[in-house]
């Protein structure tokens, strides 16, 4: 290719990827104002005659701007010269043999000026306007100064600039499902989403391409093997062919087929297959017939033997003919037995434990039984135990209690069962028990089925709970016999008449509090009588029990004074002091200073046992003293009757 026509194509390439032929243009105008300014910035700078590749690069540059207008390709009142009016009406779309007028010589100067003049002649005032002026279209001016935009533009509000559209966001675009739309400076472009798959390579067009390995050397064939591209893979293919007989292994080596493997029949029926190297044979068969089977007549096969024909081998059950064997059916209750040959009983209690019988289960020959535990008998299913009511039939001497599987015998109140049959009932001996002797107070007289309590014949009756005994007031029923001179006083289980006088020197005062109370009253001019401290006797009358078993000391009367109780008294306090006097069981009594509620108080105690029935009197002597000296005395007569019981 002449160097000429190398630098014009370089020149028509650049026309047609970047739009204009000078850098500082070659973004953002239109086709008009692009070449406008280009030529015009080339008419005032003179600069000396455009080199091929400018040349080339103009002239193609006003082609595609014409095309662009819709305007005609002939370029009527142009001097372009040959080379220049060819390139401008390729690059217009317009292949033309047409005569194009030359240019002067010494006319490359005049080409732009030429394009530009021209381009001032055939467009709109507004437009050229806007070369010279600051506010020019971006792209296209289409009249009365109003600009427009390429395909693929968009105007902005100032109605002058262009910017890109972005097709993949608005759905302009016109790709299909798989493919994935990538937005490009005034256009778009369409790209595969996912991969062609192994074997294939992906093309600029979007399109799978098979890729052939064979060519590229990225099969994997042995060198025995020849490669062969197919679709989307290849196929190996070996060198050398094997003989009949042998076929070739993955290395391509030829191995022996096994053709008695390989074939379904490779030999006639009664012949066994001998694999050879290369080849096989066929051998006669010995025909040996198993258990359960014969030779056929001619020989060559075994066939069943009916057995079930040949005689009773299963004697008086069913016989099934099987394929080499027998086989019995027996009736129900028996197994056959594989072994003997034989119909054997079926042990269904040991088959099947605890889910034929809710109890026993016995086996029989060919069947089995139910039977129930004491308690139980057997329903109607001849399976299943239904409870006994043992009561119905009065095994208990008094009350019966059916429970499941059983019975109980029990007794009413005062009887007990028999620890020899366990349904008699006995009588209880309550008065026997180890608690007998408290169950009455006194005495305990056994019943049939109970037991009552009695008392001492006089001064008791019984209470209403029936055991206890309870003392009989003589004194307030008036069953007593004392005299009117006579005060009775209730004892436990009895009474006594009282007639008690006081001594000389002192007179008698009623208190109903005591027996009898006597407060000094001496004569006058009685010397002794005024010297005695003794101020007060009084009479008491005390009934107790007879304490057999005695645990401690027991408080039995309390005699309160009027003095206060003082630890360590001040001088001039008064003091009080106790002591027995007289007693007729001087051992058996004490009495002990205490203090109440402030004040002394002496406690006159029981302090051993003492067997009734006796009569006791015992005299306790109360000393007021004043700084070492007994100011008063009072003495208390305390009569004691125990009686001959405890209660």
């Amino acid at each position: 290719m002449p160097e000429a026509c190398r630098l014009c194509d370089s020149g028509v390439k650049m026309a047609k990827e970047q739009g204009a032929c000078e850098r500082p243009f070659f973004q953002g105008d239109p086709w008009e104002t692009k070449i406008s300014k280009v030529f015009l910035h080339s008419v005032l700078t003179v600069s000396p005659s455009p080199p091929p590749v400018q040349m080339c690069c103009d002239c193609c540059v006003l082609g595609l701007m014409m095309a662009s207008r819709g305007s005609s390709c002939e370029l009527p009142g142009l001097s372009l010269g040959t080379q220049c009016g060819f390139t401008a009406q390729t690059c217009c779309g317009k292949n033309t043999t047409g005569e194009i007028k030359p240019v002067a010589k010494g006319g490359e100067m005049g080409l732009r000026l030429q394009i530009l003049l021209y381009l001032v002649k055939s467009s709109s005032s507004s437009c050229v306007s806007l070369l010279f002026s600051d506010s020019n279209c971006s792209q296209l001016c289409v009249g009365n100064g109003t600009c427009a935009c390429h395909d693929g533009y968009q105007l902005r509000q100032d109605g002058v600039n262009c910017e890109d559209v972005n097709e993949c966001l608005t759905g302009s675009h016109n790709c299909v499902i798989g493919q994935g739309c990538i937005n490009t400076e005034g256009s778009f472009r369409c790209q595969r989403e996912t991969s062609c798959g192994t074997g294939y390579e992906l093309k600029d067009d979007n399109a799978c391409q098979d890729i052939d390995e064979c060519s590229l050397g990225t099969h994997n064939c042995g060198p025995d093997f020849l490669c062969t591209n197919t679709v989307g893979s290849f196929r190996c293919h070996p060198k050398e062919r094997c003989s009949d007989g042998y076929i070739q292994d993955a290395i391509g080596s030829c191995i022996d087929i096994n053709e008695c493997v390989a074939y379904t029949t490779p030999c006639p029926h009664g012949q066994t297959c001998i694999n050879t190297v290369g080849s096989y044979t066929c051998r006669r068969n010995t025909v040996t017939c198993g258990r359960g089977y014969h030779l056929t007549e001619d020989g060559t096969r075994c066939e069943d033997v009916d057995e079930c024909r040949a005689g009773n081998v299963c004697g008086d059950h069913g016989c099934v003919n099987l394929m080499g064997s027998y086989r019995c059916e027996c009736r129900i209750g028996f197994i056959f037995n594989s072994i003997t040959r034989l119909c054997e009983d079926i042990n269904e209690c040991r088959h099947y434990p605890g889910r034929l019988c809710a109890h026993k289960c016995e086996n029989t020959e060919g069947s089995y039984t139910c039977s129930c535990t004491t308690g139980f008998k057997l329903s109607h299913d001849g399976r299943n135990c239904e409870d006994v009511n043992e009561c119905d039939a009065n095994p208990c001497s008094q009350e019966c209690a059916n429970v499941y599987g059983s019975y109980q015998c029990y007794c009413r109140r005062g009887y007990q069962l028999s620890d020899i049959d366990g349904m008699t009932c006995e009588d209880i001996d309550e008065c026997a028990l180890p608690t007998g002797g408290h169950v009455c107070s006194y005495r305990c007289s056994n019943a049939p089925g109970s037991f009552y309590c009695t008392c001492p014949p006089t001064g008791y009756t019984i209470a209403h709970n029936g055991r206890t005994c309870q003392d009989i007031d003589e004194c307030a029923a008036g069953t007593h016999n004392c005299s009117v001179s006579e005060s009775c006083f209730n004892t436990q289980g009895g009474f006594r008449c009282l007639s008690f006088i006081c001594p000389p020197n002192y007179r008698s005062r009623q208190d109903a509090s005591v027996s009898l109370r006597c407060v000094k009253d001496c004569q006058h001019g009685n010397v002794g009588c005024s010297f005695d401290p003794t101020q007060l006797i009084t009479h008491t009358a005390l009934s107790l029990p007879t304490f057999r078993e005695f645990s401690g000391p027991e408080d039995i009367v309390f005699l309160r004074t009027v003095a206060a109780a003082n630890p360590a008294p001040p001088p001039g306090a008064t003091d009080v002091f106790f002591k027995i006097l007289a007693a007729d069981d001087q051992f058996s009594f004490d009495v002990q200073k205490r203090s109440d509620q402030g004040m002394i108080m002496g406690v006159v105690q029981q302090v051993k046992p003492i067997i009734g029935p006796r009569d006791l009197v015992l005299e306790v002597a109360m000393d007021y003293v004043i700084s070492g000296l007994v100011s008063r005395r009072n003495i208390v007569v305390i009569h004691v009757f125990i009686s001959d019981f405890w209660f």
